[in-house]
């Protein structure tokens, strides 16, 4: 039998952390070797769950010595200095971070060419199969129907429109064969004039503990398709994360997404 994978789950003190340390806690195939949250964070130095060997540390050099992988659900600049320990240390990385900018995704890329990273938006099946039924459909339904996706998830989030729904515009985009950013409306306000044709609309929705909600409405005269999916726990996001890192196992250094790992 093989030995365990190693896991170190950064942000160990917020919701996703929390819920991939626990996922994690009796799996078969990976272990908890490290927890990591930023320096002066209430939980530096106790355990990352009541009862866990594992404390939570502020050190990243220090976790990625003992892991052979880590997953990041926190913020962009914090998941690209962990990504440059694990560049460093020729470690594999599993990124659930959205909000990043062009320079940060650059610096991804570049990355991958010396370790293993998943990256990916959404790490639920759901989302995944969702992404794909999306393409599927603009295509077959044509320019016939308007395309409108609205999201919402909890008052913390900080990013909007939530990174999932810009990963569903691009699979509509893909399915029309058009780049998302020609045809994008992140924003209506005042006096707007018709909808422009072939648009794809966001509506973003913000408010109490909402995990996420994503919905994509195909708009025709006469008739409306709904396509959506919605959360109800993290556990969901927790679960796809861990099947992505055990997957990263055997892979060599590349930018893989859930796609990837689904075999979609």
């Amino acid at each position: 039998m093989s030995e365990p994978f190693r896991v170190c789950v950064a942000g160990a003190g917020g919701r996703m952390g929390q819920a991939l340390a626990a996922a994690i806690d009796g799996h078969p195939e990976l272990v908890l070797a490290a927890a990591l949250d930023q320096p002066g964070a209430a939980g530096v130095g106790k355990p990352v769950l009541p009862g866990s060997r594992v404390r939570v540390g502020d050190d990243p050099e220090a976790a990625m010595a003992g892991a052979d992988v880590a997953i990041d659900f926190t913020r962009p600049a914090g998941t690209m200095a962990l990504l440059a320990v694990c560049r460093r240390l020729g470690r594999g990385m599993v990124i659930g971070t959205t909000g990043f900018n062009a320079g940060q995704l650059a610096d991804i890329d570049h990355a991958s060419a010396d370790v293993p990273i998943v990256m990916a938006a959404n790490f639920s099946l759901g989302v995944n199969l969702l992404r794909a039924l999306v393409t599927r459909a603009t295509a077959a339904l044509g320019e016939g129907f308007d395309i409108e996706i609205v999201e919402a998830h909890h008052r913390h989030k900080v990013d909007a429109p939530s990174g999932t729904a810009l990963a569903l515009g691009e699979a509509a985009a893909e399915g029309r064969g058009v780049t998302l950013g020609d045809v994008a409306v992140r924003s209506r306000d005042g006096h707007t004039g018709e909808r422009p044709d072939g648009a794809i609309g966001f509506a973003t929705v913000r408010g109490g503990d909402v995990v996420g909600d994503h919905q994509v409405l195909f708009l025709g005269d006469g008739e409306r398709i709904e396509l959506g999916h919605r959360a109800s726990s993290r556990a969901t996001f927790a679960n796809g994360a861990l099947r992505a890192a055990g997957w990263l196992r055997e892979r060599s250094p590349g930018r893989y997404d859930m796609f990837d790992v689904l075999g979609l």
